[in-house]
């Protein structure tokens, strides 16, 4: 959260660095909206960017992609910039996912001869990951519209945790199978083939065809399994604490009872009991 220093205190840094982080104030909101709104529409335009589509259409989206990648190029400098400590700021995985970004459409436009490259190899992999830039919203409680509970930002961890799995998982997958399987020709192709494999519903109606594709659907299931179930338990485990009262029991020392409970649930001694009042 950014300090409240008078703006007239601050020298350029500090002020960049404020205005980055700010939440609360007009220009802070601004720039937060206008960064969501980017990502969503960098994120629109590589899937887009998978359908057949008419050559003008392509080369307006190209045009819009490079566009919105500068806008991140100065986003990324200024977060330097004003970073207290740069070294730091630079090596923080937000920062590292924010590069990785934009890093492909950087490529392809200052070495032109990538572009086939990138559009059949590693950087059409590594585009994917710009879906990993949402997870910066999150670092704290604090949105352009407003503070939100622990629970809420969890929940919103947990939304967003299950969507970067399909849509990574399904870019990873496309980028593997395109030009291999038939089955597998738009990133909508890909993304249903993801949703169906990791709620193990398997209607078998499109299977991997290559090696990296059967190995990417087994990371993607291990780390559904892993990850999901450990996301959704820090949001069960707040919910059933606060279910809890702060009683600790003077024979076992357990802490956290159930509202309701006179006994120890671990030893049975007596813990606490309801007194009616009107006696």
């Amino acid at each position: 959260m950014p300090t409240d220093a008078a703006p007239g205190s601050r020298d350029r840094r500090e002020t960049v660095r404020f205005y980055l982080l700010d939440h609360r104030t007009l220009l802070g909101k601004a720039i937060d909206i206008a960064l969501l709104a980017l990502n969503l529409a960098f994120v629109a335009v590589f899937v887009a960017e998978t359908y057949p589509l008419p050559a003008e259409l392509r080369t307006r989206l190209w045009g819009l992609e490079v566009a919105i990648a500068g806008v991140f190029v100065v986003e990324y400098v200024l977060r330097l910039y004003g970073a207290k400590d740069r070294l730091a700021e630079a090596t923080n995985p937000y920062t590292v996912v924010d590069l990785l970004a934009i890093l492909p459409t950087l490529l392809v436009v200052l070495l032109p001869g990538v572009g086939t490259v990138a559009g059949i190899g590693f950087l059409r992999v590594v585009r994917v990951v710009r879906v990993l830039r949402f997870y910066r919203f999150t670092q704290d409680a604090e949105f352009f519209f407003g503070t939100v509970s622990d629970n809420a930002l969890r929940a919103l961890k947990l939304l967003l945790t299950v969507l970067v799995l399909l849509f990574v998982s399904a870019g990873l997958f496309y980028s593997a199978e395109q030009a291999a399987n038939p089955d597998v020709a738009t990133f909508g192709d890909a993304f249903y083939y993801v949703v169906v494999a990791l709620s193990t519903v398997g209607f078998g109606d499109i299977v991997p065809t290559t090696t990296a594709g059967r190995w990417i659907t087994v990371a993607s299931i291990l780390a559904g399994i892993i990850v999901l179930p450990w996301q959704a338990s820090k949001i069960v485990r707040e919910w059933s604490h606060r279910e809890k009262v702060d009683v600790t029991c003077p024979n076992c020392g357990l802490s956290s009872h159930d509202r309701d409970a006179s006994h120890c649930k671990a030893c049975g001694h007596i813990i606490y009991q309801e007194v009616d009042s009107s006696e």
